[in-house]
């Protein structure tokens, strides 16, 4: 298993609209598993410079998590299902696939539920 290393800040463009002339800093973090001859995932933050590398970490690695969870509502629960015409039709749809994901999560979460046979 690879850990996220190197941390450093880097200048990044953007921000607000009148400019100061200072970029400013953002938090290069990178992660270079063991045995590969260079890093093999980067992400940009903004996030306070004395943020725990290991709260860095977590929040890179929740992407995994969101995309995921977003395949599991398309392809398991028929978010992209949908072929109405209203907004009203598709907020209802997406709304029935998300307490139907929220339910399917809390169920597999549960210590105490049976599994099926």
């Amino acid at each position: 298993m690879s850990t996220p290393r190197g941390q450093g800040p880097i200048a990044r463009a953007g921000g607000s609209t009148a400019w100061d002339g200072v970029l400013p800093t953002a938090t290069l973090l990178s992660e270079w598993p063991t045995g590969e001859k260079a890093p093999t995932e980067y992400w940009l933050t903004s996030l306070p410079a004395d943020t725990p590398l290991r709260q860095l970490a977590r929040l890179a690695k929740m992407r995994w998590r969101i995309e995921h969870d977003y395949r599991e509502m398309k392809h398991g629960l028929g978010l992209d299902h949908f072929e109405g015409r209203t907004w009203r039709g598709w907020h209802h749809h997406a709304t029935l696939v998300t307490a139907a994901h929220a339910f399917c999560t809390l169920r597999r979460l549960d210590p105490k539920a049976t599994a099926p046979a």
